[in-house]
C-alpha cells in the first residue's frame, strides 16, 4: 500500500512542479498583503496535484494549502503544499518547490519534495531512508558549528502574532555562532539540501505544517540530529554537536 501512496506523492509533486516550471518567469498574477503573497500559480499547481491524489486515493483525507480540507476522513491524511516559496516564485527567484506529506496515526509516513528549476526530487518513507533522484542519501557533513551554514524558518503565525522581535533575536544569535544563516522562504528546498548533507542545519520557529511534516520526515530518515527544546522550536543538523550548539544559541 505504501509503495502506491509513495508513487502517487511523486506523481503529484512532479505534475504540479512541472506546471510551475512552465510558468516560471512569466508575468505573474498575484495578490500581495503585508504578510503573504498568493499567486494564481499556487492554485493551478494545487488543482493538478489534487487531481492526481484524489484520482488515486479517493478514500484518503486531504488538506491542501489553498483549498483547506478537501476530503476530511481516511486511513491516511495528505498535507499538500503546491508552491512552497511563492514569494520567491513571483520575484523570479528559482528557489521554490512542490511538496506532499502523508500521515498516519503515528505521524508522517511518506514525503516528497520536488524542486522544479533544478529538477531535484526527494522521496522519504518512514524506516526506509531518503532518496535523492533515486539514490539513497544521508545528512552527513564534516562540519563544525563555526563553519556551518544553517537555514532559519519562521511560520506565518510568527508575523501575525507579533513575535518577529523574538525571531530576529534568534536569527542574530545563530549568526553569532555559525558561518552563515539563510533566511528561508522556501523551507522544503532547504530540507532537501539538509537531507543530502549540503546544508548543515535547520532552525524552525513555529513553522507551518505544510512544510514541516515533510521536512521532519526528510530530516529523521536522512539521519539528522534533531531536537525540540521548547514549544514551537525545532532544530535539525548534520551532527549532534552542531545541533546542540544551535539549540544553545536559540533557547
Amino acid at each position: 500500500m505504501l509503495s502506491t501512496v509513495e508513487n502517487t506523492a511523486v506523481r503529484a509533486c512532479l505534475t504540479g512542479g512541472r506546471h510551475l516550471r512552465e510558468r516560471f518567469g512569466d508575468e505573474v498574477d498575484a495578490d500581495f498583503s503585508p504578510h503573504d503573497v498568493k499567486a494564481a500559480a499556487d492554485r493551478a499547481s494545487e488543482d493538478r496535484m489534487l487531481d492526481v491524489i484524489l484520482g488515486s486515493h479517493p478514500d484518503h483525507a486531504v488538506y491542501a494549502e489553498e483549498s483547506g480540507d478537501v476530503a476530511a476522513e481516511g486511513e491516511y491524511r495528505w498535507i499538500v503544499d503546491p508552491l512552497d516559496g511563492t514569494n520567491n516564485f513571483v520575484s523570479g527567484l528559482p528557489s521554490f518547490a512542490t511538496a506532499a506529506a502523508v500521515l498516519d496515526d503515528d505521524g508522517p509516513v511518506v514525503g516528497c519534495v520536488y524542486v522544479p528549476v533544478s529538477d531535484d526530487l526527494y522521496v522519504a518513507r518512514r524506516g526506509e531512508g531518503v532518496r535523492y533522484d533515486g539514490e539513497t542519501v544521508s545528512a552527513d557533513a564534516d562540519v563544525t558549528t563555526e563553519t556551518a551554514t544553517v537555514a532559519f524558518v519562521i511560520g506565518h503565525d510568527v508575523k501575525l502574532d507579533g513575535r518577529l522581535d523574538v525571531a530576529a533575536e534568534m536569527q542574530a544569535a545563530l549568526g553569532d555562532v555559525t558561518k552563515r544563516v539563510v533566511e528561508s522562504w522556501s523551507p522544503c528546498v532547504h530540507w532537501g539540501a539538509l537531507a543530502r548533507g549540503r546544508l548543515d542545519g535547520m532552525v524552525c520557529f513555529y513553522p507551518d505544517d505544510e512544510e514541516q511534516h515533510v521536512g521532519e520526515l526528510l530530516a529523521s530518515e536522512a539521519g539528522a540530529s534533531v531536537a525540540r527544546p521548547t514549544e514551537g522550536l525545532y532544530v535539525a543538523a548534520t551532527t549532534d554537536a552542531v545541533c546542540a550548539d544551535l539549540v544553545d544559541a536559540v533557547r
